[in-house]
């Protein structure tokens, strides 16, 4: 055996165990009541804001597109690290927070120090696609939580709302997705609201836009910058509180409201799985499924690396 053949080998045995020892049953001795005891908290919080389910899903993208799902997400910046909460895809934009503390302190009045904050996110974001009529999965589980953040990560991981449908594929494959991982995890845009500051450039400056899109929403984003950054508009304007498929339905009508939602359908390679998501809900939520549980593999810690946060926001 060659030695590149056995260091490749080796790599794969040492992914493999970590991504083994996740397992959907990890909590069913040492905490049988975490699963209702998170799904309570998900809907008091969405009952209150119904914009809250969009927001915990995409706490669990921008978590697991940084150094892997390891909650360091949700660290505050400390004195000797500045945390990923101010990197620019996130600044003004990620929230939920609270929702997480309120969360993980329920859990840990159930459980104390068994349950990390990693999982938390990745229950909490099934939970929020199910109140809102989208699939449901089994969530595997037995990550822990890092003890440390990077900004400068976040800043070069988490792909922009301006990047080109190449970008996206590549972002997308250097954490070991497809590129129908990519349309069919796209489809969190089913849900939720984006910022002017986002969506500015495409409603003004691209021409793969409806014409009557982009003027309804021109009349709440001004052209200048730093005039209503924050003023919001739904991801999918036909059914914004509905998990559904008509967010695809939207692409091939060139509704995307992101420069990078419509990318998926403007003639390229993944044009194909746009229109089969378009025309079969059922599909869609499968795939979209299927790829939820592949991104919640992305380089957990698992056995004795990292730690059980008490706390979300720090380090124990």
């Amino acid at each position: 055996m060659t030695s590149s053949l056995t260091w490749a080998l080796v790599a794969l045995a040492i992914l493999g165990s970590s991504n083994a020892q996740l397992s959907t049953t990890f909590y069913s001795k040492s905490c049988p009541g975490v699963f209702s005891t998170i799904n309570s908290v998900v809907k008091s919080a969405i009952n209150k804001d119904a914009r809250m389910g969009a927001s915990l899903l995409r706490l669990f993208f921008h978590d697991c597109f940084v150094n892997g799902c390891d909650g360091s997400v949700l660290l505050d910046d400390t004195p000797t690290f500045t945390g990923e909460k101010r990197a620019t895809p996130n600044l003004n934009s990620v929230r939920g927070f609270d929702v997480i503390d309120n969360i993980k302190s329920a859990v840990e009045r159930v459980c104390p120090g068994v349950v990390s904050c990693a999982d938390v996110l990745a229950i909490t974001a099934r939970d929020s696609v199910v109140l809102f009529g989208g699939p449901y999965w089994n969530v595997k589980l037995g990550r822990r939580d890092a003890r440390t953040a990077s900004q400068a990560a976040a800043n070069n991981s988490i792909p922009p709302a301006t990047s080109s449908l190449s970008a996206l594929i590549s972002s997308f494959r250097s954490h070991g997705l497809t590129s129908r991982d990519l349309v069919a995890l796209y489809g969190a845009h089913t849900i939720g609201q984006a910022r002017c500051t986002n969506y500015r450039a495409h409603i003004y400056n691209d021409s793969n836009i409806d014409p009557s899109l982009a003027r309804r929403r021109r009349a709440s984003c001004p052209r200048t910058r730093g005039v209503g950054d924050n003023n919001l508009a739904p991801l999918d304007s036909q059914t914004p509180t509905v998990f559904d498929h008509t967010y695809f339905t939207g692409l091939v009508n060139r509704q995307g409201l992101l420069h990078s939602d419509q990318e998926l359908y403007n003639g390229g390679y993944t044009n194909f799985l746009v229109r089969t998501y378009s025309n079969s809900a059922r599909t869609f939520h499968c795939d979209f499924a299927t790829s939820m549980i592949k991104m919640g593999d992305i380089r957990p810690l698992t056995g004795s690396r990292g730690e059980i946060r008490r706390n979300c926001r720090k380090i124990n």
